[in-house]
């Protein structure tokens, strides 16, 4: 079956067009593209989705609708998470995606975005030690999932933290200030905190697996690659002291320096610090001593959730 899965987040929209086999379980990826449109624009300080950021949007999703109906797909399933769900003007950005594509994004709960997440995350992973922690850090919003592989979840929960969130928030400095950093973890912290009320304990983790832009950028900054290599990044394992050390290397840079990275993304180098940071205190609350990345992500989620 030919489906196609959008996944709208805080500051990425992304496609993916695939041919899957329930029977087997086989996936040929046909497309997978992302734009960074940061649509979370300010919205944690108006409530409301910019008209600009809207736009950035639309464009997108009319590249999106093109891509869809030349490759003649049976099925389409559109998510959007944290952005869309704080707005007070949701409805603009639904009725517009559902005149460009025909479908109606789905502004999806935590807890089935950490659910789409973690099984996207774990196809094709193999067998790891259980219990898996699956990390999606978005611009607006933090996924943790515990569960064992082949996609049993047995607790999620979404924070309020993301890269976005946390930039707009507390680091305002380029690069930011020490005091900065600190008001930044400190809200990370007590997020983090709150997990165990949510069923979620960090401290059970035996595999942790990133996925996301930030994941995988933290990754190849640890791996000092010469470029954004997908190939390479799936399922690459980097020592947890080495997220920490990359985490301190971007904080401490400007948004220019860090845009000057050779695998750095032009849309991710002001929000990447903040998401390097979330990362971090997630692998120190784990107790790890590695993370591994995973490019299948809750676009794959999507899309197997439409089989």
């Amino acid at each position: 079956m030919r489906v196609a899965a959008v996944d709208c987040g805080t500051n990425t929209v992304k496609l993916l067009v695939a041919d899957l086999d329930p029977e087997t379980g086989s996936e040929v990826e046909l497309v997978r593209e992302a734009r960074m449109v940061r649509l979370g624009q300010g919205v944690d300080r108006t409530g409301e989705l910019a008209a600009e950021a809207l736009a950035r949007l639309f464009a997108a999703v009319d590249e999106y609708a093109a891509l869809v109906a030349e490759h003649d797909v049976g099925a389409v399933r559109f998510c959007a998470t944290s952005a869309a769900r704080d707005a007070r003007n949701a409805e603009v950005f639904l009725s517009g995606v559902e005149e460009r594509l025909g479908v109606r994004p789905e502004i999806i709960a935590g807890a089935e975005e950490a659910r789409l997440s973690f099984d996207g995350a774990t196809r094709g992973l193999g067998d790891r030690p259980a219990p898996l922690l699956v990390v999606d850090i978005g611009g607006g919003s933090t996924e943790l999932v515990l569960g064992s592989a082949h996609g049993r979840v047995e607790a999620g929960h979404s924070l309020d933290i993301g890269s976005v969130r946390m930039t707009e928030r507390h680091l305002h400095g380029d690069p930011p200030s020490s005091a900065e950093v600190e008001a930044a973890a400190a809200q990370v912290e007590a997020a983090l905190d709150t997990l165990p009320g949510a069923g979620v304990d960090l401290a059970r983790t035996a595999t942790a697996v990133a996925v996301s832009g930030t994941g995988l950028t933290v990754a190849a900054a640890v791996l000092g690659l010469p470029r954004f290599d997908r190939e390479v990044l799936h399922h690459a394992v980097v020592p947890a002291e080495g997220v920490h050390d990359a985490t301190a290397m971007l904080l401490g840079m400007t948004v220019e320096e860090r845009r000057a990275l050779p695998y750095m993304h032009p849309g991710r180098a002001d929000v990447i610090g903040a998401g390097a940071l979330i990362l971090d205190r997630v692998l120190q609350h784990a107790g790890v001593d590695e993370l591994r990345v995973s490019v299948s992500d809750i676009l794959d989620g999507i899309a197997w959730s439409l089989v």
